[in-house]
C-alpha cells in the first residue's frame, strides 16, 4: 500500500523516514478547532481524526497518517506559541514542572480508521530567565506545542525526567504506527 503522510512536520516526515517507510506527504487545510467541553486526554486523538476526516481521495491502495500533539498542564493545553512572549510565557509555565504530551495518531485506508492516543509525563528543571531567552532567540519554537521540541538544546539540557516514549513527545508514537501499519 502507498502511505501518505499528512503533515508538514519535518520531525514527522523524519520519524516515519527512520522506521524505513516510504511515503508522500499531502497537504491537508483542516481548521484544528476543539469541542469546547472535550477532555484533555481525548484531544489529539479528536484533532489528528478530524485531520483524517478532512481527506476525502483516499485510493483502495493508499493508508493516510494524521497526527497532532499537544502539550497540557494543570488542566490547560498548551498549543503553538502565537510568538516570543507567548512561548517566553508557556516555559515560565513549564519550568520546574511537569507536564503531559500527547500525540494522537490516525491511520486510514478506504475501509477503517485506527485512532490511538500515546501520553508520556515530562518533568523539567527550572529554567532561568536567560536560558528562556537562549532558546526562544537561538530555536524560534512556533511550530511547536507548548514553546519546545524534545530533540532541541531545551530536552538535551532541561529535561530532569521523562515516562513515555520520546518519540510521542517528538511529535510521532513511533511504536504505534509501526505495529499498525504491520496489521494493515
Amino acid at each position: 500500500m502507498k502511505i501518505l503522510l499528512a503533515s508538514q512536520s519535518p520531525r514527522r516526515k523524519e520519524l516515519l523516514f527512520s522506521l524505513g517507510f516510504d511515503f508522500e506527504v499531502v497537504k491537508i487545510d483542516c481548521e484544528e478547532i476543539l469541542p469546547e467541553h472535550i477532555e484533555i486526554k481525548n484531544a489529539a486523538a479528536y484533532l489528528s481524526e478530524l485531520k483524517a476526516d478532512t481527506f476525502k481521495n483516499l485510493t483502495e491502495d493508499e493508508v493516510l497518517i494524521t497526527a497532532d500533539t499537544i502539550v497540557a498542564i494543570n488542566d490547560t493545553i498548551l498549543g503553538k506559541p502565537k510568538d516570543a512572549a507567548d512561548a517566553r510565557k508557556m516555559l515560565q509555565e513549564l519550568s520546574g514542572k511537569t507536564h503531559q504530551v500527547y500525540t494522537g495518531i490516525t491511520i486510514k485506508t478506504p475501509s477503517k480508521t485506527i485512532t490511538e492516543t500515546d501520553v508520556a509525563d515530562v518533568e523539567l528543571e527550572i529554567l532561568s530567565d536567560d536560558e528562556i531567552e537562549y532558546y526562544i532567540q537561538n530555536y524560534k519554537p512556533f511550530d511547536k506545542a507548548g514553546s519546545y521540541g524534545i530533540q532541541e538544546w531545551l530536552g538535551m539540557a532541561k529535561i530532569k525526567k521523562l515516562s513515555g516514549s520520546f518519540y510521542t513527545i517528538m511529535g510521532l508514537p513511533t511504536h504505534l504506527v509501526y505495529k499498525i501499519l504491520k496489521e494493515i
